[in-house]
Formats: structure tokens, C-alpha cells, sequence
């Protein structure tokens, strides 16, 4: 695994379409238990190197109610994006993640990690990219209908403040997808 972990860090396959150096941001265990995999790394996830250091990741550790410690414990938690790198400025917010990762990365990083007993895909493109023919016809119905992924994958939408109006619109998600969520976690890492 730390062969493939020196790697998949040096990587450089989109250096060529990015707005800085590659500074690809992974954090994976052979033990790890719960797999993320999200987008890609923010502006200020690509400064520091750490996964999720940020607003959403405060989030997203509220959601699956973990500390702070239990969340960068590899052994526990997995953390794979679809782009590695940060992509860059958009008009909305951050451009997608890079397309070039997931296909050259993935499967081998997967591999690594026999334990996982439950993924979380987190956004449109980790959905659509596991999930394929599976998924449903826009990221609210596939997030709705989250139990007929389980027990492999969790569909969740992105926990960037920006979602703050989506949260609003579908009530059901801290009602009904959240507690759901916190308790397969907790069955799983303890």
C-alpha cells in the first residue's frame, strides 16, 4: 500500500489542466472501515493536504457524528475522491473534479482496503460513477431513496454550506437519512 499511496501522491495525469501543481490528497488504511469518497479537494484543502479541513467537513462529520479524531483515524475512515487534486475556480464555486483519477486510481486503491463495510458516495459524481445504471434520475431521488444502496453504498449530497437551501427544500434528509446514517457508523467503527 505505500507503494501505491507514494504514487498515486506523485501523481501529475492533469497537471496539464490545472491552475496550479498537482498536490493529490488521499487517506487510506488497509484496515479502514468506512470508505468517503467525495468530489475533490477544496482551495483550502489543497493548501493544508488534509482531507475534508474545512466547513464541509465539519459538516460531515456532524452528519455522521464523529469526532474529530475518529474521522482522520485511517483505520476507521477511508478517504478517496473522485479528482484528487483541487480542480479550480468555477463560476459557481469549484470546477468538477478532474475525470482523469477515478479510473486510474480507484480499483487499485480499493484493493487496499479488504475491511470497508460501507461507502459513502458523496455528490453526482461519485453517484454516478458507482452507482451507474443503478442510480436515480437526479442526486435528491438517489439520496431519497438511499436504502436501496445499502449495505454497500450511502448516497449523500455534498455538505458544503452552499447545500444550506437543499437542506431546507427536503426536510427528510435530518430527519430521516442522518439518524440512519450516525447509527451505521457507529455499528461499524465500534
Amino acid at each position: 500500500m505505500d507503494s501505491l499511496l507514494k504514487e498515486v501522491r506523485n501523481c501529475t495525469i492533469c497537471a496539464d489542466f490545472l491552475p496550479h501543481t498537482p498536490r493529490p490528497v488521499v487517506s487510506i488504511h488497509p484496515g479502514s472501515k468506512v470508505l468517503i469518497i467525495g468530489q475533490a479537494p477544496g482551495s483550502k484543502v489543497h493548501a493544508s493536504g488534509i482531507p475534508w479541513q474545512d466547513k464541509s467537513g465539519e459538516n460531515l462529520r456532524d452528519w455522521m457524528g464523529v469526532s474529530t479524531e475518529e474521522f482522520y483515524n485511517p483505520e476507521l475512515f477511508g478517504i478517496i475522491p473522485m479528482g484528487f487534486c483541487y480542480p479550480g475556480k468555477g463560476k459557481s464555486g469549484d470546477l468538477p473534479p478532474r475525470p482523469e483519477c477515478a479510473p486510474q486510481w480507484h480499483e487499485a486503491l480499493i484493493n487496499m482496503m479488504p475491511d470497508v463495510q460501507l461507502t459513502l458516495l458523496i455528490g453526482q459524481y461519485a453517484q454516478a460513477y458507482y452507482l451507474k445504471g443503478r442510480k436515480e434520475k437526479n442526486l435528491t431521488e438517489t439520496v431519497l431513496n438511499f436504502g436501496n444502496y445499502l449495505p454497500w453504498f450511502m448516497p449523500l449530497v455534498h455538505p458544503s454550506p452552499r447545500n444550506q437551501i437543499w437542506m431546507k427544500r427536503n426536510p427528510w434528509f435530518i430527519s430521516d437519512l442522518l439518524p440512519e446514517l450516525k447509527l451505521l457508523i457507529r455499528s461499524i467503527i465500534n
